[in-house]
């Protein structure tokens, strides 16, 4: 299996306070990993040093086997990792279908047409602003909008945050046909049960180091783990 992105040994800052200390992680191409952990433990850094935000002090992010940490963040998305940011981040004074045109690649995969029939509620609402989604519907604008981009790995930062148990099935639905279409996907979850669902490889984050790797159906079958990294 072809190793879309690895992390290796990044250490990643915020001022003066460390917050990764050495993470490691792969992810391969058209699988699903999960990074896991609290809140607090440096799930969203890793996302942010990956996509050029906060780039790491030390180590290095290698996508397609060239390294990346020292490009701006623009760059990186040009060379195929898309992201769909924690609390959405849509435009709420455009529409559905602005927001998603604006984020098209010419030539690329995915289409507006393809995002919709992904999404049919984006087609329903295509006309609607960004401000009149509900939750449900804004992720799905979110996801959609990093689609656009036609990207090789997404990176998805808490994508079940604040859904309703419906739109998370329908979440998990989606994530599991954007894996078969060959997409591979980083996903930041605090809800275990979703990222069990769709995950191949989970690693989990405290205090900014990797304390546990490996499958996710392992790690659904091991409490003794779960309890101790997770409070589950």
């Amino acid at each position: 299996m072809t190793s879309l992105l690895d992390v290796a040994d990044v250490h990643t800052y915020y001022g003066d306070s460390h917050v990764l200390h050495g993470v490691s992680l792969t992810v391969q191409a058209g699988t699903v990993t999960a990074l896991l952990g609290r809140n607090g433990m440096g799930k969203t850094t890793l996302i942010r040093s990956v996509i050029g935000f906060t780039p790491p002090r030390r180590g290095i992010v290698r996508f397609r086997g060239v390294e990346v940490q020292r490009l701006p963040s623009h760059e990186i998305a040009r060379r195929g990792i898309g992201l769909v940011p924690q609390g959405r981040r849509i435009f709420p004074s455009l529409t559905v279908e602005e927001q998603l045109r604006i984020a098209g690649r010419p030539g690329g995969p995915w289409t507006f047409e393809g995002v919709c029939d992904l999404f049919p509620c984006l087609r329903e609402r295509q006309r609607h602003f960004g401000g009149q989604l509900s939750g449900g519907e804004q992720q799905m604008l979110a996801i959609g909008r990093a689609l656009m981009a036609s990207p090789a790995l997404l990176l998805m930062d808490e994508p079940s945050e604040g859904l309703a148990p419906l739109i998370v099935r329908d979440l998990r639905d989606a994530i599991g046909q954007l894996k078969a279409t060959g997409l591979a996907v980083l996903l930041v979850e605090q809800n275990l049960p979703l990222a069990f669902a769709v995950a191949d490889t989970c690693y989990i984050l405290s205090r900014g180091r990797v304390v546990h790797h490996g499958t996710a159906a392992d790690l659904a079958r091991d409490e003794q783990t779960r309890a101790l990294h997770l409070g589950v």
